[in-house]
């Protein structure tokens, strides 16, 4: 009997729906993936993909089928528990029936193994996730790309630990979120192998491969390095070279970097905007011009490291937790480097914001507007807000136990009002709910 023509595709009895408020498409109930771990083989030129997915998980109720997100890759074999399973792929959705139920908080075993060529997810935001650049890969996958290239648990709050191996071309470099443990040169190909031992939700984990040049960007006991298409190291060079200073600036306002290394990839094609993934950002050659007319970015990517990476939003209608702070991390930076001091930066987006005839709920922005840059201003006036209310002593010392209090795992902004309520005698309430639950503009802080 063909598995895959039997699987049922009515309702999962004990495998009720989970998923992210704003998307609700992603993300699967029942269980918890605990590792993932990824064995690719990828082709540059004819974009082929052949991948093994191994995933480890914990059921939290009585599963007799479950769901994993993935796109439109070919599945070849699912196995639970080293068993054959019965399987039926749609369109962005695997739905698995094991051989045998697997019982409330039993651990279990998926092996997927899968291969075609790997495509975008299409949506509201254009294509998110595995896309073929003139010469290579970029991942990019918030908030839905990561079943483009894996089956996986799609929602923001489903952290698991990976370990991710790519063999490709060997004239090309391989670049993985994660720690380096391996690189094995064979005929004509090179495996790479890394591993991201902190819990990580699917979205943050990226692949890039590319014909690129290693960069140091500083010492001290964080490694930051860049991979650099060779014909732009002069440029990079220059842009890059206070990276180290920005490093040191941001964990003194946030505390120590909450991982082992910090790659940033310039990709050898013009991107719209940099993106970040667990312990790397990705920019475009167009961010690169040997003036630093991008640093700003560089800041605001390296700040989302702290807040999205580490502290995830656990739903994406709190994105602002990420976008809020990490677009103050801007204003902070330029108070540092030389630039604008933060108040005159925050009372210039703040002119910016009142003169956009649009308004938004910055608590809940809604799936159509999460990106809005109303978002990411106003996120970060709320931030400015409340730094000027409480004073910078209290204002910092909150926010460095915000990030140790919740390393490596998921944050709401319930979580964050009573957080910072901690910290001062005074009723914040009143100034959270109006910058974060009304449209209405609040007046400038002072």
């Amino acid at each position: 009997m063909n598995p895959k023509a039997s699987a049922s595709s009515g309702a999962t009895p004990g495998a009720a729906r989970s998923g992210d408020s704003y998307l609700p498409e992603h993300g699967n109930g029942g269980y918890r993936v605990l590792h993932y771990d990824l064995d690719l083989h990828y082709r540059v030129v004819s974009n082929r993909l052949a991948g093994r997915a191994d995933l480890s998980g914990v059921a939290v109720q009585s599963l007799s089928r479950f769901t994993l997100d993935l796109g439109r890759l070919r599945v070849q074999d699912v196995r639970v528990d080293g068993r054959p399973a019965k399987y039926l792929h749609r369109p962005d959705k695997l739905q698995i029936k094991p051989e045998r139920p697997i019982g409330a908080g039993d651990t279990f075993r998926v092996e997927i193994r899968y291969a075609g060529k790997p495509v975008p997810i299409s949506g509201r935001w254009g294509e998110i996730g595995w896309e073929e650049l003139t010469d290579g890969v970029l991942v990019a996958s918030q908030p839905n790309g990561s079943p483009s290239w894996f089956p996986c648990d799609d929602q923001p709050g489903a952290k698991a630990t990976f370990r991710v191996a790519v063999t490709t071309s060997s004239p090309y470099t391989v670049l993985v979120t994660g720690d380096p443990v391996l690189q094995r040169r064979g005929a004509g190909d090179t495996t790479w192998v890394y591993e991201r031992r902190e819990p990580t939700s699917p979205y943050l984990m990226s692949v890039q491969i590319g014909r690129y040049e290693m960069l140091d960007l500083g010492g001290g006991a964080v490694v930051q390095r860049a991979a650099i298409p060779p014909a732009l190291r002069r440029n990079a060079a220059h842009d890059l070279s206070r990276h180290d200073e920005i490093m040191t600036t941001l964990q003194r306002f946030f505390g120590p970097y909450p991982f082992r290394e910090y790659v940033v990839v310039v990709a050898d094609d013009d991107l719209d905007d940099p993106v970040e993934a667990q312990g790397m950002a990705v920019f475009g050659r167009n961010h690169v011009d040997g003036r630093r007319t991008h640093e700003r970015l560089v800041v605001h990517e390296l700040a989302h490291q702290w807040f999205g990476n580490s502290l995830t939003a656990a739903d994406w209608r709190h994105i602002w937790l990420n976008e809020g702070f990490a677009t103050y991390a801007e204003w902070l930076w330029s108070g540092v480097g030389g630039n604008l001091p933060t108040d005159a930066v925050a009372a210039q987006w703040y002119a910016w914001v009142a003169a956009r005839p649009r308004r938004v709920v910055v608590a809940d922005p809604g799936v159509d507007r999460m990106f809005d840059p109303l978002v990411y201003k106003r996120g970060a006036l709320t931030v400015h807000a409340l730094r000027k209310r409480v004073g910078d002593e209290a204002f910092f010392t909150l926010l460095r136990a915000w990030v140790a209090e919740h390393q490596h795992a998921t944050v709401t902004t319930e979580q964050f009002r009573l957080h910072a309520q901690r910290f001062t005698r005074e009723p914040l309430s009143e100034l959270f709910e109006t910058w974060l639950d009304s449209p209405t503009l609040p007046p400038p802080p002072l």
